[in-house]
């Protein structure tokens, strides 16, 4: 068995276990696996305009935003723009600041058809520390994956 189809049997599991409405979870660095094992896996930041610009962005991750910035309010177009840059019967991961975003993303996308739709754990800044900062317990950012400045 391949490196990525152990890491989507795991997300599976994940996913049944916490009984998810889409796919699975991944990690990460299962997430970073699945996107250079994959040719047909994409990644999906749904955090806001101002979180790329200011914050930092995935190489190569398809943009679009769950919520608009600056009102926080639903992006109504979002299903639209998926089905846009991403094919429905691709492995698509969702990535926002800390997983809560992309739960609920990956739960739209697989309610409309979306075959492996996965959330990414602890999401790019992960969980706040001891003094309240993202970007260094967990997430995209502090497993030292590929990122770049907004």
């Amino acid at each position: 068995m391949s490196d990525a189809a152990r890491i989507l049997d795991a997300a599976r599991q994940r996913g049944a276990a916490q009984g998810l409405p889409y796919t699975g979870a991944v990690t990460p660095a299962e997430a970073q696996l699945l996107l250079t094992s994959l040719p047909n896996a994409r990644l999906v930041d749904v955090r806001t305009h101002a979180e790329w610009a200011f914050v930092g962005v995935v190489p190569g991750a398809e943009l679009i935003e769950w919520k608009r910035y600056p009102g926080m309010a639903p992006n109504p177009d979002f299903l639209t723009q998926l089905r846009a840059v991403v094919d429905p019967e691709s492995v698509v991961l969702f990535l926002c600041r800390s997983g809560a975003r992309s739960h609920d993303a990956a739960q739209l996308a697989a309610a409309h058809g979306f075959a492996t739709a996965l959330n990414v754990l602890e999401g790019f800044e992960g969980d706040k520390d001891g003094e309240q900062h993202r970007g260094h317990l967990n997430g995209w950012k502090a497993a030292g994956l590929p990122w770049v400045q907004g």
